[in-house]
């Protein structure tokens, strides 16, 4: 986890670039669902890891948390959020989400989306042990993450995909199937108690209406023409994410700390 500053070449900031505000797998609907599920109200403190655009913090924020703590690698993103997340009870910290240095057994409520895909196993297995360190017991993580399927899908084939995706996005993604996340995070102390899924379509025109609205959409198509590099990679991306759908999705899931 070093990407301190901004990359462009990476593909959800290429995407940022174009001017699309939500980048998560599962689109809007999904994010809305993950924190429903989280139920967060007046009397919760929380946090979320990578909070990049904070295109879900202000989600999160309009059920009025008591606090929220956005824990953000990125120094140039965290000091961009600084200007629209503050207030009493409202902070970003600069930080590693393996080792936030938030204080233990201090949270009602923790999530994060689209950062554990980017991560190897036991980076996210230490990222999932620190959600558990400073949540309360009983308290509740989501996750929000790019996934696999079929759960039996052979290893050739996961291979395959991987590396098309990495190649394609600029990050070296690691997404894994439903069976694989839920055993990465009860190994970690917590009993899963939510799962939802929907597909990968991410840059589909209908979901980046959905996501984006009709004038939005218009702006990332306008500005995705306009750039001839930024217009290969998106493309290049949607191709490889419609050449893989029948096994890439978008996962949530909510767990609970035991």
């Amino acid at each position: 986890m070093s990407n301190k500053t901004i990359d462009t070449r990476q593909g959800h900031w290429a995407l940022a670039k174009s001017g699309k505000k939500v980048l998560r797998p599962g689109g809007k609907e999904l994010t809305l669902e993950l924190i429903g599920k989280l139920d967060i109200t007046e009397t919760d403190d929380i946090a979320e890891f990578a909070p990049g655009l904070g295109f879900t913090a202000s989600i999160a924020l309009g059920h009025r948390p008591q606090s929220y703590t956005g824990v953000e690698l990125n120094e140039e993103v965290a000091e961009k959020l600084r200007k629209t997340i503050n207030g009493e009870g409202r902070r970003i910290i600069t930080g590693n989400a393996a080792n936030s240095n938030l204080e233990s057994d201090s949270l009602d409520k923790v999530y994060g989306e689209a950062m554990l895909s980017m991560q190897a196993d036991h980076r996210k297995s230490e990222i999932i042990r620190e959600a558990s360190r400073i949540l309360k017991k009983g308290g509740f993580y989501g996750i929000h993450e790019l996934g696999l399927s079929p759960d039996n899908i052979s290893e050739s084939d996961k291979a395959n995909i991987l590396q098309d995706v990495a190649k394609s996005i600029k990050v070296n993604a690691r997404p894994l199937t439903s069976q694989e996340w839920i055993n990465l995070i009860e190994n970690e102390g917590f009993k899963v108690v939510y799962i939802a899924k929907r597909p990968m379509h991410l840059l589909e025109p209908s979901r980046i209406i959905d996501d984006e609205g009709f004038f939005r959409t218009l702006k990332i198509a306008f500005n995705v023409l306009r750039f001839p590099d930024l217009r290969k990679h998106i493309l290049t991306m949607r191709r490889t994410f419609k050449k893989h759908e029948s096994n890439l999705n978008a996962i949530a899931i909510v767990a609970q700390k035991i």
